[in-house]
C-alpha cells in the first residue's frame, strides 16, 4: 500500500475553479478568456458611463453622455478639424519622440555597458531629467521660437533624459555570465557587443520605447499650450475657455485610442522582430 502526498503529483490544472483558477502568477491563460476579459471590461465601463450620465447622476457639464459626445465628434469631423488636430499632434508627437529613440538608445547602451560612458553621461541625465518641461518653454520660445519646432523640442525634452536611463538599466541588468561564456569561446569585444550585448538588451529596448512613447503623449497639452493653432491639445485647451466638455472627451477619447493603436502596434512589432524574446 502507498501513501499520497498532498500535492505531490498533482495535475497543473488542479485548484479552484472558475475564473479564479487563472490567478496563478506569471501564467498564460486561454485566448479566448483574455478576449473576453478584455471585451468585458470594456462593456462594464460604457455601461457605467451610461448609468450615470443618462440617469443624470452627474451633471451633463461634468459628464456629458455617450450620444453627446459623439454628436459633438460627427461636428468636428464634418468640419474636418478633428482629422487635422489629430494629424498635427500624431506628427508633433511621433517626430519628437523619434529624434529622442534615435539619440537616447545608443546613448542609453553606451551608458549601461560601459562604466566611463556612465561616469561621463549618468550626472548630466539626472539633473535634467528632475526638471520639469514647462518651466523650460520659455527657454525653447527663446531659442527656437514659436512653432511645431519648440513643440517636437517639448516632447524631446520630455523622453529623451528618461528613455536614457530606462535603455541604460536594461543594458546594465544583461547577465554578466552570457559576456564572460562569449569572451571564453573566442569572441572579440565588438563581437559580444553585436552579437551578445545587443540581442538580449533588444527586449527591454522595446519596451522601453513603448512606455516612452506613452509619456511623450502626456506632454502633448504642455507641447501645444503656447500659440498652438492645431492639435488635440489645443482642441482640449480651446475647449475648456468655452466649457465644451463634450470636445473636451472627444479629444481626450481620440488621444487614448490612437495611444492604444500605438501601444498594440508595439507588442506586434515585438513578437515579430524579437522572436527570441520571453514575451514573444
Amino acid at each position: 500500500m502507498s501513501l499520497a502526498q498532498p500535492g505531490v503529483g498533482a495535475p497543473r490544472g488542479s485548484g479552484p475553479r472558475g475564473f479564479f483558477a487563472y490567478f496563478r502568477p506569471q501564467e498564460s491563460i486561454p485566448r479566448r478568456v483574455y478576449l473576453g476579459t478584455v471585451t468585458g471590461s470594456a462593456v462594464g465601463l460604457v455601461l457605467l458611463w451610461c448609468i450615470v450620465s443618462y440617469g443624470k447622476l452627474v451633471e451633463p457639464l461634468f459628464l456629458p453622455s455617450p450620444t453627446a459626445i459623439l454628436a459633438a465628434a460627427v461636428d468636428l469631423l464634418r468640419d474636418g478639424s478633428l482629422i487635422q488636430d489629430a494629424q498635427a499632434s500624431v506628427y508633433v508627437i511621433v517626430t519628437g519622440w523619434a529624434l529622442a529613440v534615435l539619440v537616447g538608445v545608443p546613448v542609453g547602451i553606451l551608458m549601461g555597458s560601459f562604466k566611463v560612458m556612465e561616469a561621463l553621461v549618468e550626472p548630466v541625465v539626472d539633473f535634467v531629467r528632475y526638471l520639469p518641461v514647462s518651466a523650460m518653454i520659455p527657454l525653447l520660445i527663446l531659442y527656437i521660437g514659436i512653432g511645431t519646432s519648440e513643440k517636437i523640442a517639448v516632447i524631446f525634452i520630455g523622453t529623451f533624459f528618461q528613455l536614457v536611463l530606462l535603455v541604460a538599466d536594461v543594458a546594465a541588468h544583461v547577465p554578466h555570465e552570457q559576456l564572460d561564456v562569449s569572451y571564453t569561446l573566442g569572441a572579440s569585444r565588438a563581437q559580444v557587443v553585436a552579437r551578445v550585448l545587443l540581442p538580449a538588451t533588444l527586449p527591454g529596448v522595446m519596451d522601453t520605447l513603448r512606455i516612452t512613447m506613452g509619456w511623450a503623449w502626456t506632454y502633448l497639452i504642455v507641447a501645444e499650450i503656447v500659440s498652438a493653432d492645431r492639435g488635440l491639445g489645443y482642441l482640449i485647451l480651446n475647449s475648456m475657455r468655452g466649457l465644451f466638455t463634450d470636445r473636451i472627451f472627444v479629444g481626450l477619447l481620440v488621444i487614448g485610442g490612437l495611444g492604444l493603436l500605438m501601444d498594440l502596434t508595439f507588442k506586434w512589432l515585438h513578437r515579430r522582430l524579437l522572436p527570441w524574446s520571453p514575451k514573444a
